[in-house]
């Protein structure tokens, strides 16, 4: 898989005590990675950081990305093979609560990660991970490509935004000319589920603790559109192209932005997956809609044409499938009260993979 890109590299991944972090880093570790970890302590607890950060990682560095003293040392001492870059204060709500910490985090953290690798002058790979958020969202009913506007209404998405700028003119100011520097590129990701995210006011987490505690789960914005997607979808796209930009080098086109987003059929209202993830764990919803809460888009998908085109990239599973492995998890963790998860874990990547490899998915083929 990923032509073998990973097996025996130092992969640093930013991050890594996140919820897509750590599912990133735990790949890595069945791909022969051997995995850098470096973030702040895991955001949540419970998390699945706390079941996989052994397993997965190698090392393990904590520190803050908007220390660039730190963080450049961190680096120095972890000579990466290959860098993707997670870290972020990832909630659009908590960003109306810490707008400050949430720009400097996203965008000159950002900033601080790159100019560490200038300056060290590392020849690896780049990805920079973003969000669909990143776009100046119109509420059109037309997906945003990579060439549409970037922008913001909250902070959370300006930052975003901020930090696709940044990478992009990073790229172009000291990556592209620089001969020591390797490739860098940015990825936008949709609205991700799966096992282990546990984050405050995100759907899925506030449907399992609604669940737990025997109480109807509160919506408040049930008719948001998203485009919903299992995490293991965009990280095989991270993956691919992260190796795609190795093999390739900075000549290739790869250097640049890409969308990776779910298939049209999985662009769902808030109250669609609930009802789906209800089907597997059986409970209850309410329409708890605030007009004067604060404001969060109601309408966002993502065109996903350039990886498909670029990259031979596609998504594997439908929206019923993610919303049913993502139940799965949890329901195994919380009510089975399963002690293998990690092996569990592993065993939804290869299924995953398996998926991808009758498809005909490249990645899974290379």
């Amino acid at each position: 898989m990923f032509l073998n890109y990973y097996r025996g590299k130092r992969v640093l991944v930013t991050g890594h005590t996140g919820f897509k972090g750590a599912w990133l880093s735990l790949w890595l570790k069945q791909l022969g990675a051997h995995v850098i970890g470096l973030s702040l302590p895991a955001p949540t607890q419970p998390s699945l950081h706390e079941l996989v950060g052994a397993r997965a990682c190698e090392r393990e560095i904590i520190c803050d990305i908007r220390d660039a003293g730190a963080l450049e040392s961190a680096v120095a001492d972890a000579q990466p093979e290959v860098t993707l870059h997670l870290a972020a204060q990832a909630l659009v709500r908590r960003s109306y609560a810490a707008p400050l910490e949430t720009l400097v985090t996203n965008a000159i953290g950002t900033a601080h990660l790159l100019e560490a690798v200038r300056r060290l002058g590392l020849g690896c790979p780049v990805l920079i991970v973003t969000t669909d958020k990143c776009y100046e969202n119109r509420e059109w009913d037309f997906a945003y490509r990579e060439t549409d506007a970037l922008g913001g209404h909250d902070v959370y998405s300006a930052s975003k935004a901020a930090a696709e700028i940044i990478a992009q003119s990073w790229r172009r100011s000291f990556f592209a000319p620089d001969p020591r520097l390797g490739p860098l590129a940015t990825a936008r990701g949709g609205n991700v589920i799966g096992g282990g995210d546990y984050a405050a006011e995100r759907i899925v987490p506030d449907c399992v603790r609604a669940l737990l505690a025997g109480q109807a789960l509160t919506v408040r914005n049930p008719k948001a559109v998203r485009p919903w997607q299992h995490a293991l979808e965009c990280l095989s796209g991270y993956l691919w192209l992260a190796a795609r930009l190795g093999t390739e080098g900075k000549s290739s086109p790869l250097n640049s932005a890409f969308n990776f987003g779910p298939d049209p059929a999985a662009r769902q209202p808030v109250r669609r997956l609930v009802e789906e993830f209800l089907r597997h764990w059986p409970g209850s919803w309410v329409d708890a809609s605030d007009p004067k809460a604060p404001h969060e888009a109601t309408l966002l998908t993502l065109s996903i044409d350039k990886a498909a085109a670029q990259l031979d990239w596609r998504p594997v599973w439908t929206f019923a499938e993610a919303v049913q492995h993502t139940a799965v998890w949890y329901h195994r963790r919380h009510v089975m009260k399963a002690d293998d998860l990690v092996e569990f874990s592993v065993s939804q990547i290869e299924t995953y993979t398996e998926f991808a490899r009758r498809q005909g998915v490249a990645w899974a083929q290379a």
